[in-house]
């Protein structure tokens, strides 16, 4: 039986195509953690995850220390198994955003190394629901755009072929997010999806004057219209508007899933998969979301997204914003607007492992005949 021999860590730091800026934050730069790990009979599986400019080096700490010396020796078959393991390993930071991450950069790279193992991409051995799924835009509906520049880039995405868009809200007045909503439709017509985000930037009250202006254009959802820790008020918003609300992307955990779930407080689940701690437990929320009748939209990470929306029955939407250009050599293939899924075994991401190599910040190698986590900066 093969074990796990050795665990590589890299970390790189991508900086954002375009500028992006929502109600709270500016994203300025993406830490990537990239977990490679390798078993005794030289099969290799990488994973990674990602944080919004800060949290990298406390991910990378998690990692080298705790969860990487942990996995040497062990069968890496038993995803499920180690999953939990780990998660008793880091009980004491358990569930939240570091934890989460590090889970999710080693469980992905667990999951690269089975489906490569057997000669399976993702997407087939986690369901094989279907192989391709309709795409939607962000990358042109930042808050920074003015309304004329807002509206542009939405004929555009529609002129691409992208089957939607979403765009930012959460401006002073809701006159203000009104105008640039007016604007996009105007620009898209009435059969083009148009998604709203306003990134956790409202109180209940004003949640709820929000969504009746929604509710005037056909907006396809309203997307984190609150703090994601207040789920009975997400009900309230949910049983006051007839705007489809979205939540997930701020949930680490399977239990935080239910809770939205059985009050009813959501009816688009936004599962991340490296936020939510990786492949194993997104495939929960997924099915716990079809139990429910909810659709799922995951965020960001399209390129692996792009796997587990094709596995999953429940997922609808694949959100497309790039990510990893810089270190792969492919992007994903889309064709009217429809994203194919990888036909190649593993995660479906063809690593460019040079760049990662060449545009790493930290590195850290862990395996069985090291007595320590061996730094190099």
């Amino acid at each position: 039986m093969p074990v796990i021999e050795s665990v590589a860590l890299r970390m790189v730091d991508l900086p954002p195509k375009v500028r992006r800026v929502d109600a709270i934050q500016t994203f300025e730069r993406q830490e990537t953690p990239v977990v490679t790990i390798t078993d005794s009979e030289g099969a290799a599986g990488i994973g990674y995850a990602y944080t919004i400019g800060t949290g990298g080096p406390s991910v990378m700490a998690l990692l080298e220390r705790t969860l990487a010396p942990l996995l040497i020796g062990r069968d890496a078959d038993r995803i499920d198994g180690l999953w939990h393991e780990m998660l008793r390993a880091t009980n004491a930071t358990a569930v939240g955003a570091i934890t989460s991450l590090s889970l999710a950069a080693v469980d992905t790279a667990l999951w690269d190394l089975r489906c490569r193992r057997a000669g399976l991409p993702l997407w087939k051995m986690a369901g094989g629901a279907r192989d391709r799924v309709p795409v939607y835009s962000t990358e042109g509906g930042w808050l920074n755009l003015s309304e004329a520049a807002l509206a542009e880039e939405a004929a555009a995405a529609r002129e691409a072929g992208f089957r939607g868009a979403k765009m930012k809200v959460g401006l002073p007045t809701g006159g203000e997010d009104a105008r640039r909503i007016r604007a996009v439709r105007d620009a898209v017509g009435p059969d083009f999806e148009v998604m709203v985000d306003a990134n956790q930037s409202f109180d209940l009250s004003e949640a709820i004057r929000r969504a009746a202006i929604l509710e005037e254009h056909g907006i396809a959802w309203f997307e984190e219209p609150m703090a994601a820790d207040r789920v009975a008020a997400h009900r309230t918003l949910a049983r006051a508007t007839r705007v489809p609300i979205a939540v997930g992307e701020s949930l680490y955990s399977l239990g935080q899933f239910n809770e939205y779930l059985a009050a009813g407080a959501a009816s688009v689940v936004q599962v991340d998969v490296a936020r939510v701690g990786g492949v194993t437990p997104w495939l929960k929320v997924a099915a716990l979301a079809e139990a429910h009748g909810v659709r799922v939209a995951p965020h960001f990470l399209m390129e692996l997204h792009l796997s587990l929306v094709c596995a999953a029955p429940a997922a609808r939407w694949l959100e497309y914003i790039p990510q990893l250009d810089a270190i792969t050599r492919a992007p994903i293939r889309m064709e009217d607007g429809m994203a194919h899924a990888p036909d190649a075994p593993g995660l479906g991401i063809d690593w460019d492992t040079e760049a990662v190599e060449r545009l790493s910040v930290h590195c850290a190698e862990i395996g069985r005949r090291d007595a320590a986590p061996r730094a190099a900066e």
